[in-house]
């Protein structure tokens, strides 16, 4: 079982807790018995090498392994004091209040403005629409690139836009937390510093985690992160502390790329 240490959330409710929680394909163990707090409003990161749980674990926390065959989770998810894998809690009001923002850009074949309404619509949203759709360009920081072509097709938009306009979806719904699986990684650098950005400005409002295989990425974006080995969490804790002053030798040996 990995090294877990006590996160300060600042006196306030976390905003997710996970406890002992494992997944399996099958007979294989992709997650280990991983516990942690996630503190509401910070941008917390998982880092590790490839294949050692991060997207996995990520999935746990909004049920997207439901849709994985042969997948199974063991463990509790905490979300509003409710675990999330109770049989009477509804997988599809999961996935609105802690939505997800995939590593491909993946806008559905509509208009910019029917991508961003697509979530509300659906979820029979009776408020004014178009003031919604302009706020959540707005805080995807994508609303003054569209605002004059809304009606143009999803696809008409590069590849960064694009990933703003899928987070520009995601918040439509309004959730509390947003997951975010490698968002830049499939993005050149100039659209990936927006992404960055705009991760800043959103943890004013949500709670963030982010996967990601960039180290620099997690160092400049994330207020905590997470360091997985092999499905293990081996530490968690502070960013600046994981990557100058980490207390376990297999986070020293892959923050200064020493590992392996």
């Amino acid at each position: 079982m990995g090294t877990t240490h006590d996160i300060d959330t600042g006196g306030t409710e976390p905003a997710l807790e996970a406890t002992g929680v494992s997944v399996f394909y099958g007979q294989k163990e992709a997650v280990k018995k991983v516990s942690l707090v996630v503190p509401a409003k910070k941008v917390v990161a998982f880092i590790g090498p490839s294949g050692c749980g991060k997207s996995t674990l990520l999935r746990c926390f909004n049920r997207m392994n439901d849709a994985v065959p042969g997948a199974r989770v063991e463990g509790r998810v905490h979300f509003r004091g409710k675990n999330l894998y109770d049989d009477d809690v509804d997988p599809v009001e999961v996935r609105r209040r802690i939505g997800m923002v995939f590593q491909k850009p993946n806008p559905f074949p509509k208009s910019i403005y029917d991508n961003t309404a697509f979530g509300p619509r659906i979820n029979g949203y009776e408020g004014e629409l178009d003031s919604l759709v302009e706020q959540s360009l707005r805080r995807a920081a994508l609303w003054d690139e569209v605002r004059d072509r809304l009606g143009d097709s999803a696809y008409a938009l590069s590849g960064g836009q694009q990933q703003r306009l899928c987070i520009a979806r995601t918040l439509a719904v309004k959730p509390e937390i947003v997951l975010m699986d490698e968002p830049a990684s499939a993005l050149d650098p100039i659209a990936t510093q927006r992404i960055e950005e705009l991760i800043y400005e959103l943890k004013e409002e949500y709670t963030i985690i982010i996967v990601t295989h960039n180290m620099q990425q997690a160092a400049r974006v994330s207020d905590y992160t997470a360091f997985l080995y092999m499905g293990e969490l081996v530490e968690y804790g502070p960013t600046e502390a994981i990557f100058t002053n980490p207390i376990e030798g297999r986070t020293e040996a892959y923050v200064t790329g020493r590992f392996g």
